[in-house]
């Protein structure tokens, strides 16, 4: 036992030299790494802040209530130039060349309103959000370039037009001379050409950055698991976002590459910042802790550049503030060269579906004139290609059906023996030719259909206040009309009542959808199990009521896919011999008229 004893100590001895030898050869000198990696991390933010006086220094310890001021108040915080161009109007601030004052000529707050969409706010306004474009040096002394706090001097121009830039400078005292062109085109795209010159007697290592903030949570926020909303950015190609909902609770990223953008993005409007061209950047997300209210901020930094004493630079970067038009999108992307500028528009994991289809839907509406005969001629056109195999499957439908009582004499038959019970039925389906799993043939690449159309007409620009024919004022808002109101007979709403408001909710288009999925539904087999069959009888009850809240788009498309495959359905089972439950349904209608008659 001694010797076993010795072995053991000598053992555990021998561990713990190497225990102590890897901590201080090795894991300390790592956490050295680790800590000196975070406060250099640290010391960098904070030097961005400082860099970055949009918001104080100490802003992530502010706490309590953010003031905020009527928004003429803020806009004559700061002086301005006039902004005028067919998409948009509004001002820009000459302090920190801040773009913060944008509405959108094209679209309205309401249907029938002419109040335009506040696209971009000013700071000190609830749901601030705004953009602007500045530079920082690493070279000491040089802490007084362009930024948030920045009061440029207007050189010329006094009136922002697609016809007349203007032209801002700025002289820094440690020695730099700006000089930035402002120009804006007829959609959403302005260009700020900047002109860097040194007169000091050294070098000055400088970076170009720009960045779009957004205080709070949108308004207009769709809450929609098609809709994205929050921060996005493509670098290297490559696309990078984070929902507010994420950035809310600390989410962060960091990308770096060559060609790209970053910018802020709800369901419709967007406002982001475009680097130089073919220039390597740093793109980031952050969330700025401003008491009550975060600041979520979407921005880039351009690699440092080298500026010798006596020479001047030339550089041009972007701001896009507007709404997410598909064929402005293109033209940006197209015109300027900037990467995927157009994966702005949430396409989703079915892209290669919903591409197709917006282009489709796009060229439907510029022929008819109309977005809502545009989404019944698309229906219409998936129904012509899904044709063949729909025909197959409902053809074998119409067989199961016409063989139910002989499914049901098997299953007598055989009640107590599932598997000479199975090995009949597999019998019956030889000797008739049917398939059992027929009816879930045009099932299977409906749901990815479906789903492709579903992120397509919820992030459709064009169904946005867009009406349809009838009571539908707003294809992108739910059905307005209610039946436990007579469809607007009385004059009450119930949908706002308490608890209950919305449960009762239910429009006219969501009763049509129902009744179309019930028709449909009739003229399927029944399952055999009575459990399942009255489970699925209750289905389009259910439907009905979760469709009540979607947007009248979708559940038009809905109702008019269910018309078109009771029409197609009730065809193919006729030509087979079977008798539906419309049939049954209009020969009692005649029994009982011809009663009524004798």
């Amino acid at each position: 036992m001694g010797e076993e004893n010795r072995n053991l100590f000598l053992a555990m001895g021998l561990m713990l030299v190497i225990w102590l030898g890897f901590t201080i050869f090795v894991f300390e000198p790592a956490a050295q790494e680790r800590r000196e990696e975070q406060a250099a991390i640290e010391a960098a933010e904070m030097a961005q802040e400082a860099l970055d006086p949009d918001l104080p220094a100490d802003t992530a310890t502010t706490s309590g209530a953010v003031t905020t001021m009527d928004r003429p108040e803020a806009l004559a915080a700061a002086p301005r130039i006039e902004i005028d161009a067919p998409s948009v109007e509004g001002t820009l601030s000459l302090e920190g060349a801040r773009l913060d004052d944008l509405r959108l000529r094209r679209h309205f707050t309401e249907v029938g309103s002419d109040e335009m969409i506040a696209l971009l706010n000013p700071i000190g306004t609830e749901h601030v959000f705004y953009a602007r474009d500045g530079w920082q040096s690493a070279t000491p002394g040089m802490n007084d370039l362009p930024g948030g706090s920045t009061r440029w001097t207007l050189l010329s121009g006094s009136r922002l037009t697609p016809d007349t830039p203007v032209v801002l400078g700025y002289e820094s005292e440690s020695g730099l001379s700006f000089e930035r062109t402002i120009e804006i085109n007829d959609n959403y795209l302005f260009t700020l050409t900047d002109r860097v010159t040194n007169t000091t007697s050294s070098e000055a290592e400088l970076q170009r950055y720009g960045l779009v903030r957004h205080e709070g949570l949108p308004d207009d926020l769709a809450n929609n698991m098609a809709a994205f909303e929050g921060a996005i950015a493509v670098v290297d190609g490559v696309m990078t976002r984070e929902k507010f909902s994420a950035l809310e609770d600390g989410a962060s990223a960091e990308e770096n590459g060559t060609g790209g953008w970053v910018g802020i993005t709800t369901r419709y409007w967007m406002a982001a910042a475009i680097p130089e061209l073919d220039t390597a950047f740093t793109a980031r997300f952050r969330t700025i802790e401003r008491g009550d209210i975060d600041a979520f901020e979407s921005s880039y930094v351009e690699r440092a550049e080298v500026l010798a004493p006596g020479a001047s630079l030339t550089s041009t970067t972007y701001i896009f503030a507007g709404a997410k038009e598909l064929d402005v999108l293109a033209s940006v992307q197209n015109d300027i060269g900037v990467e995927k500028f157009d994966m702005a528009y949430n396409w989703g994991w079915l892209w290669f579906l919903v591409r197709p289809f917006v282009w489709l839907l796009t060229l439907l509406e510029n022929v008819l004139g109309d977005v809502g005969l545009a989404i019944l001629a698309l229906t219409l056109i998936i129904k012509v290609l899904m044709f063949p195999l729909a025909n197959r499957s409902y053809a074998s439908l119409a067989r199961m059906k016409i063989m139910q009582p002989k499914m049901q004499e098997i299953r007598e038959r055989y009640a107590s023996d599932t598997q000479k019970q199975q090995q009949a039925m597999m019998e019956l389906y030889r000797r008739e030719k049917i398939n059992p799993l027929a009816g879930c043939l045009p099932i299977l690449p409906q749901i990815p259909i479906f789903f492709a159309l579903f992120q397509t007409l919820v992030n459709a620009l064009e169904l946005r206040h867009a009406p349809f024919y009838g009571w539908i004022s707003d294809m992108s808002a739910p059905d307005p009309t209610n039946m436990w109101n007579l469809f607007g007979l009385l004059p009450f709403d119930p949908s706002g009542m308490f608890l209950i408001g919305g449960i009762l909710g239910l429009g006219a288009w969501p009763i049509i959808m129902g009744i179309t999925m019930a028709a449909q539904q009739a003229l399927n087999p029944p399952p055999p199990d009575p459990v399942q069959a009255r489970i699925f009888a209750f289905l389009p009850i259910v439907f009905t009521f979760v469709l009540a809240g979607f947007a009248a788009g979708l559940v038009i498309y809905w109702a008019w896919n269910n018309f078109l495959t009771v029409i197609q359905q009730y065809v193919i089972m006729r030509r087979h011999g079977n008798e539906t439950q419309l049939d049954k349904l209009i020969a009692r209608l005649r029994n009982k008229a011809s009663g009524s008659e004798s």
